[in-house]
């Protein structure tokens, strides 16, 4: 039997090598995660030209994956610097890798991505196109949006972010009701002003189905952009944001009709209090697809801590629907982000997946957290070590400030709790200053 795409396969009942994986890493029947496949619930992005990837799927009832953006720029050019971020963000359990180079010769780094990097591959093809043609925006040409998604994915891209939500009905409701900050998407603010240059509709809206062709032929997941996501808390939930996503809804059952899998992205900056409804609307207007959101950020006064704001929005969104976070480093709305910044990203990301991933009751979460608690218990540090988010970090600062005791840390020395439970409860006699 021959399939195109994952969802294809899935439903006609075959198991295909991707499928299988991704059940093993789950923990789930095979069955189960075709069922959700065939659905457009779970994506799982493996381009068929992508030969060394370690397929990971997508989808609330998965755990929650997380996404590290790098690529080159104007500003930073350095391919064996970007490429240093991606070994450390495969080493650290990143699932996916998103090329957002916008200098250079980009092909180049893409396509080494594609034939050495495990991880899942996204990218954004519209910035990639004012890159490679060399001239004015408003001179490239419908064809020429086109061809750069063919060019992606013939290089194995196993995910695309395509603007295709914010056509010529949206943008007049845009700029009839106000904003704050505007377009705050790079790649939505160069399709809308292309728009406005030309006079013509977005070619990725127009041209869909021809998008859908070439997903549909190497296998390609479309990331439904959401080029109207709020830029500040105080544009959240508007007008532009839902009018958006009603559109991608309704480019989510087109594409699901030629087997193309599909997520869908969603905000932004967003309070508190609206994310638990934005995940809601999200499942109900394009139909349970998987959401893939940038944060949420949970208030704008935060930059150079922006990893922690978007942490603690997106383990609230994962725990209410969200399947795929977009991690957010300390220099967001700050510069292209360092080493050490992609490492504190993925860290808080990964907090607030696994946060979510317990809340939700994702088969096997809490098992990490009791395994940590029962090394505490015992006071084995080793263990702690091993268990530990980031074991670097951890071992680090334990020996940074050496107790006088080893059993103890620094912080409680005899006072410990846990020691003193532990022995008074095996019948012994807890002396703490004499000790």
């Amino acid at each position: 039997m021959s399939y195109t795409t994952q969802m294809d396969a899935a439903r006609q009942g075959i198991v295909t090598p991707e499928i299988k994986t991704v059940a093993e890493k789950e923990g789930i029947d095979v069955s189960e995660l075709m069922e959700l496949v065939a659905k457009g619930q779970v994506c799982i992005p493996c381009n068929k030209v992508h030969k060394c990837i370690d397929p990971n799927g997508i989808g609330s009832a998965l755990r929650t994956k997380i996404n590290v953006n790098l690529g080159t720029s104007r500003d930073c050019k350095d391919m064996d610097v970007e490429m240093g971020k991606v070994n450390a963000a495969v080493s650290m359990g990143a699932e996916a890798i998103m090329d957002l180079s916008s200098f250079g010769d980009t092909r180049v780094f893409r396509r080494k991505l594609t034939s050495e990097c495990p991880a899942v591959i996204g990218t954004v093809p519209i910035y990639d196109a004012v890159v490679y043609y060399h001239k004015a925006l408003g001179k490239i040409t419908s064809e020429e949006w086109i061809d750069i998604v063919k060019m992606h994915a013939e290089d194995g891209v196993d995910f695309m972010t395509i603007h295709c939500g914010i056509n010529k009905n949206t943008a007049e409701r845009f700029k009839k009701n106000k904003r704050l900050m505007n377009i705050v998407s790079r790649g939505g603010s160069i399709i809308f002003a292309w728009m406005e240059m030309t006079g013509k509709e977005n070619p990725f809206y127009e041209h869909f189905d021809e998008i859908l062709d070439i997903c549909r032929e190497y296998d390609i997941t479309l990331s439904l952009g959401d080029a109207c996501r709020p830029g500040c808390i105080e544009d959240a939930t508007d007008t532009s944001q839902i009018e958006e996503l009603i559109t991608l809804g309704e480019l989510t059952k087109r594409a699901w009709e030629k087997e193309v899998q599909v997520m869908i992205e969603g905000p932004g900056h967003m309070p508190l209090d609206q994310i638990e409804a934005n995940m809601k609307i999200q499942k109900t207007l394009c139909h349970g697809a998987p959401f893939y959101v940038l944060g949420p950020l949970v208030t704008d006064v935060a930059p150079g801590y922006d990893h922690i704001t978007s942490a603690i929005g997106g383990a609230i969104a994962a725990t209410y629907g969200a399947s795929f976070l977009c991690y957010i480093t300390p220099a967001e709305h700050l510069r292209l982000p360092t080493v050490e910044d992609v490492k504190e990203g993925i860290i808080a990301s990964k907090i607030a997946a696994h946060a979510a991933d317990i809340a939700k009751g994702v088969k096997g979460a809490k098992d990490w957290d009791y395994r940590m608690s029962m090394a505490r218990k015992k006071l084995d540090w080793e263990t702690m070590f091993k268990e530990a988010i980031d074991p670097e970090k951890a071992r680090r600062y334990r020996a940074e400030s050496q107790p006088e005791k080893e059993d103890t840390c620094s912080m409680c020395g005899n006072f410990c709790a846990v020691k003193n439970m532990n022995r008074i409860l095996d019948g012994e006699i807890v002396s703490i200053f004499d000790e």
